[in-house]
């Protein structure tokens, strides 16, 4: 692993157009999905990247077949919904959280032993929010610190799940999935109602697998199923996580316009353009169309004046993970943002509230205050060169990367975690910078 990465102050802009990778949720959620059906389903701009492929390993070692034709195109042929196979050795789901709930909740039922582990930093992460829910639904699941942690055994129990309503605490994708794809193997219809409505990749792909999907409100019903239905292809839309970092730097850096290309526009994912917007940046959309069921477009963004804006619970199931580069933007907006809502931070891949405030406030001493859910930053102040520490999460070193190339350059101390989620971001930012 590459120890540092030095990003220089960008002074000209940044300007042509950025290939947006494959959504990452959607990229999971295509592979798992496909297993489970019985006929080849074709996936095209699937994110290549480490955490996706921990879920190719996943599902290959439960006896699906995967088979990559390029860089970004696989073609994954599943046994039905009841032909997975017990896997040999454990399932190992690296860095990713996604990877391990989501496929909790499709093993909770099954009529085999698993057992799962991960890299160091998923096995600080709280799973009692997902594991709590299917052992209601009778699921046997053993973990470390009362069942909270990795490592994590599931062990059959000889008959089905019960399906039930259950009211979540938070307002989680991850959550809600692994108890919808437990609900297919129960014994009568299962429903989460949620505080807030979030992300609905799952909701959306199991429609496109034939599986009928009851909504109301922030309540989403699924019933069991005999068997899903699989399509023929899945085109995977651009990941707009990744495009944040663009969204922002094209917003901040003077004399920028990018056009980021084939966007996925999920109204449950675009709560970043709306607080951009509530900022005053120059973003339009363009040539939307749908790709792999879900929205997508061209996205525009030019240098624009911004000003600090507050948020806070009610739109962060929308933009959980573009936080950290927002922090970014209210740095270079005039006058004060407001972040509550978003204790979520401290439970990802690292305490992110606290990196935010201990990094960012290297650029500028004093500018960002850290609260129990959120953040007060103090746009406007004087930046200065930084040397800073990644903690080994994606987000938080894209993030810094954006931060020093607005302001007055940076050196990011283990950088190659980008490779998580976007593994060409630095080779894409010295290809749109203007010489």
């Amino acid at each position: 692993m590459e120890e540092t990465k030095c990003i220089a102050s960008i002074k000209h802009g940044l300007r042509g157009g950025v290939r947006i990778p494959g959504d990452k949720s959607i990229s999971h959620r295509s592979v798992m999905f496909s297993a489970l059906g019985s006929t080849p389903v074709h996936i095209s701009n699937f994110l290549h990247a480490q955490d996706c492929m921990s879920t190719v390993a996943c599902i290959r070692a439960l006896g699906a077949k995967v088979d990559f034709q390029g860089e970004d195109e696989l073609i994954v042929t599943g046994n039905g919904l009841y032909g997975l196979s017990e896997p040999q050795t454990i399932l190992d789901a690296g860095n990713s959280g996604t990877t391990l709930r989501l496929m909790m909740g499709i093993l909770a039922g099954q009529p085999f032993l698993s057992t799962f582990t991960g890299d160091a930093s998923l096995h600080t992460r709280p799973m009692k929010r997902v594991i709590k829910p299917l052992r209601e639904m009778g699921a046997q699941i053993y973990g470390r610190e009362k069942n909270t942690k990795l490592p994590i055994a599931i062990v059959p129990i000889g008959k089905k799940l019960h399906g039930m309503a259950y009211n979540s605490p938070v307002a989680s994708a991850q959550v809600k999935s692994a108890i919808l794809l437990a609900g297919l193997f129960a014994d009568t219809p299962t429903t989460v109602i949620e505080p807030h409505a979030s992300r609905d990749h799952t909701e959306q792909m199991l429609r496109a697998f034939g599986v009928p999907i009851e909504t109301n409100r922030t309540a989403v019903t699924v019933r069991p199923m005999k068997a899903l239905v699989a399509p023929r292809s899945i085109e995977v839309p651009g990941d707009i996580s990744s495009a944040a970092y663009w969204l922002v730097a094209g917003s901040i850096i003077p004399k920028s316009d990018l056009i980021l290309k084939g966007v996925g526009i999920n109204p449950t994912r675009t709560g970043i353009l709306d607080i951009l917007h509530a900022m005053g940046a120059r973003i339009t959309i363009q040539n939307e169309r749908t790709s792999g069921g879900e929205k997508a477009a061209d996205i525009h963004v030019e240098t624009s004046m911004l000003k600090g804006t507050e948020f806070g619970s009610e739109i962060m199931p929308r933009l959980i993970d573009e936080i950290p580069i927002l922090a970014v933007a209210a740095l270079f907006a005039e006058g004060d943002t407001i972040i509550t809502g978003a204790g979520e931070l401290r439970f990802k891949e690292t305490d992110r509230i606290q990196a935010i405030a201990d990094q960012f406030n290297k650029f500028a001493p004093g500018a960002i205050e850290d609260t129990e859910n959120g953040l007060v930053i103090h746009g406007g102040k004087r930046m200065q060169r930084a040397t800073c520490f990644s903690y080994d999460d994606h987000r938080i070193a894209m993030s810094l990367a954006v931060l020093g190339a607005a302001g007055r350059g940076v050196e990011i101390e283990r950088p190659d975690c980008v490779n998580i989620s976007y593994p060409t971001f630095y080779d894409t930012l010295l290809q749109v910078k203007q010489k």
